[in-house]
């Protein structure tokens, strides 16, 4: 198993034959397909940047993406930067606590849906793709278990009677001027189990059997391909899990079908000398860090509204150019533009700007001119380095307003929980209590944040 933190690491990978790369190339080509690369303004035609290869030394090391590539038995762990040490080299428990956090802060993004027991994770699973594989599979097959799918889809056949409604025009150019008046043509809604949203559930778990190692996983994967043996083999597209509607009969399948949403938007696999050799589960921080962060605010404190801006508003009068907000806040007595920004700063106590980019501060003054609010805040995620959560406050004067200030407020927020690096300790598998803490420290970090400052 490798482990590699975004732009940080290297470690020693062979690949003589360049298929790695050729892998991480397709997905990167079909990327756009997919939700977690909305933002994403780099040119198409850019190589992929989930992974960077030094062929000379035979070495590879992780870009800006988290998540995990199976590649011909090998597993490659992409972490996010945050929790990168260069002192020391991650045991295992840290790994499996870096992995958790990942699904905590997944637990709050608005595009995906974890099952009501909010991931009970098998303490035995050490895998971060084990446990996703877990998660959709145990919840699957318990649905299953007691009520299979069936979606009523409108069928054109040919019967010996009449059912649903006769198509007069088809009967009488296709059968009765043939001499076939004994078969009629009929259009009728079918109560069916062989649907469109079983046929992805059958190719999911297909496809996850073929990669998962876990003996449970598989399993409960298998289990659920024997319930739906009867189900045409069919290759989907994410986008196909977007048009599927449920009523309140069959409403808990909005889980599984955010699950095999996830699963196929955000994995690329294909057969290799008809073995499934290559897998990919890849995430971009910077969208799961803003994702992370508007979820938790919605969610956990009552008393503060927050609303999604982007491309709500143009920077210039003939709309040429685009902002890109990333949320108004509003409590009781004020409006904020909030705005994250998933990188390390504060690294050089002596640096007077400590880590902020100057684009980053244009940027919000343009936000605050444009929205009349002269209130920013700048998020920064904390780091497993740091002790301490720090902050900054920027004045600037817009001198064609009478020199009235807008605030730049920049924060690290804990986003780490740090007792859970430690190897001592009960095992909690209930994701929900294992971070009940950290999710406390981190409502009252923005409380003070936002009522305070």
């Amino acid at each position: 198993m490798i482990n590699l933190f975004e732009y940080q690491n290297r470690a020693e990978f062979r690949d003589s034959e360049g298929k790695l790369e050729m892998f991480l190339d397709e997905i990167w080509n079909k990327r756009e397909k997919s939700i977690y690369f909305v933002g994403d303004d780099s040119p198409k035609t850019e190589t992929q940047q989930f992974i960077q290869f030094f062929r000379n030394n035979k070495e590879i090391k992780s870009n800006k993406y988290v998540g995990v590539i199976c590649f011909e038995g090998e597993r490659i762990n992409l972490l996010p930067k945050i929790f990168y040490d260069s002192n020391n080299e991650p045991a295992a428990h840290d790994v499996l606590a870096i992995q958790n956090h990942i699904l905590w802060w997944l637990s709050y993004c608005r595009k995906f849906n974890f099952p009501n027991y909010k991931s009970s994770l098998d303490s035995n699973k050490n895998d971060f793709f084990e446990v996703l594989v877990f998660l959709f599979a145990k919840y699957t097959r318990e649905l299953l278990s007691h009520s299979i799918y069936q979606h009523y889809e409108e069928l054109d056949e040919e019967l010996n009677y009449i059912k649903g409604r006769l198509n007069i025009g088809n009967y009488i150019n296709d059968n009765l001027a043939t001499g076939r008046r004994h078969k009629l043509s009929c259009t009728f809604d079918s109560f069916m189990l062989d649907n469109k949203f079983n046929r992805i559930i059958k190719y999911v778990s297909k496809m996850l059997h073929g990669v998962s190692k876990d003996s449970g996983n598989r399993k409960y994967l298998s289990e659920i391909l024997f319930v739906l043996d009867e189900v045409a083999d069919v290759v989907p597209a994410a986008q196909d899990c977007l048009r599927i509607r449920f009523n309140h009969i069959f409403e808990e399948y909005e889980t599984v079908r955010d699950y095999c949403y996830l699963f196929l938007s955000n994995s690329i696999s294909f057969d290799y000398k008809n073995d499934l050799k290559l897998f990919a589960f890849l995430l971009p921080m910077e969208y799961l860090f803003q994702e992370f962060l508007y979820g938790f605010i919605s969610k956990e404190m009552k008393n503060v509204k927050v609303q999604s801006q982007s491309n709500s508003k143009s920077l210039d009068r003939d709309k040429n150019f685009t902002l890109r907000l990333d949320m108004i806040i509003e409590t009781e007595e004020k409006q904020i533009i909030a705005d994250t920004k998933y990188k390390i700063v504060y690294s050089d106590e002596t640096y007077p700007k400590k880590g902020i980019l100057p684009s980053d501060l244009y940027q919000m003054l343009a936000y605050g001119v444009r929205f009349a609010i002269d209130e920013i805040i700048l998020f920064y995620p904390n780091t497993i380095r740091e002790d301490k959560e720090k902050e900054s406050l920027i004045i600037i004067e817009d001198e064609f307003a009478a020199k009235k200030e807008v605030r730049v407020h920049a924060f690290q927020i804990p986003v780490i929980d740090r007792r859970m690096f430690s190897d001592s300790g009960e095992r909690i598998s209930d994701l929900r209590q294992m971070f009940a803490p950290a999710r406390e420290q981190l409502k009252k970090r923005l409380e003070e944040i936002l009522y305070v400052h």
